[in-house]
């Protein structure tokens, strides 16, 4: 069962105290489908998974989902990707926010999935994610640390654990993992809000929208084994991120 987080001044664990929905306006719209769903990624050298992760995410969706690569590669990471058939929008590297934030604008269809490109994120939980949307989640994020996360690094996992004990404290609603990589948008709420963060993006597509009172729902994910190197220095990142969890919340809060 997905967990449910809201706005809470009281500062407790809000999984039953989402923000409201417009029941009417989702019933409008009827269920999406795979054909309405986007997935998309920034890669960086990722030749090792990026085939693997894009034929996963084809054979889930019965190949209706539309895949998209916001790429800065030196190697052959562009070209597997189309290959595989995913669109390719290529950039010269600035990080992993300019990637993300240029992946999330790319698509013009209803749901936004944003994923790693390094074969650590479960693609069979996409049904799962889009039926939280259909059910009027506003945005859905991959809690990995819920079954331990037993793949991640011992010192990245209790990273995360401090990150979201931060962000739960500065927002006043308990979350779990703020910088989970494997969430689903409703397009609106990626389009209604400025993206500011590059390494701390992660935590900032969490902490935006749930503060401007978006129901966000936390689902518990699987969390394997990376394929390839890792590209973020634990400390350095790890500043930067902590960081970024304060600014954006302090702004959210004063905005």
């Amino acid at each position: 069962m997905s967990k449910v987080a809201g706005r809470d001044p009281e500062g407790v664990d809000a999984r039953t105290n989402g923000a409201a929905v417009d029941e009417e306006s989702t019933e409008e719209m009827g269920p999406y489908t795979f054909e309405d769903l986007s997935v998309v990624m920034g890669t960086y050298n990722e030749e090792a998974a990026v085939a693997k992760v894009i034929t996963d995410i084809q054979d889930v969706t019965d190949g209706k989902a539309e895949v998209v690569c916001v790429d800065g590669s030196s190697d052959r990471t562009p070209e597997i990707a189309r290959e595989h058939g995913a669109r390719v929008i290529e950039q010269e590297p600035q990080g992993y926010g300019v990637a993300v934030s240029a992946a999330i604008s790319a698509p013009d269809r209803p749901v936004v999935v944003t994923t790693d490109c390094d074969d650590t994120y479960p693609m069979e939980q996409l049904p799962e994610f889009l039926e939280e949307i259909n059910n009027g989640a506003d945005v859905v994020s991959g809690d990995r640390l819920y079954h331990g996360a037993e793949a991640m690094p011992g010192f990245n996992r209790f990273g995360n654990q401090a990150f979201a004990a931060i962000a739960s404290v500065l927002m006043g609603t308990r979350v779990h993992d703020t910088t989970t990589g494997m969430r689903a948008y409703r397009r609106e709420v990626v389009e209604s809000i400025e993206w500011t963060e590059n390494t701390g993006l992660s935590a900032e597509l969490l902490i935006r929208p749930l503060m401007r009172g978006y129901e966000i729902r936390e689902e518990p994910i699987a969390y394997g084994e990376r394929a390839g190197e890792t590209k973020l220095d634990p400390i350095q990142g790890g500043a930067a991120i902590a960081k970024s969890i304060v600014k954006v919340c302090l702004e959210e809060r004063f905005r």
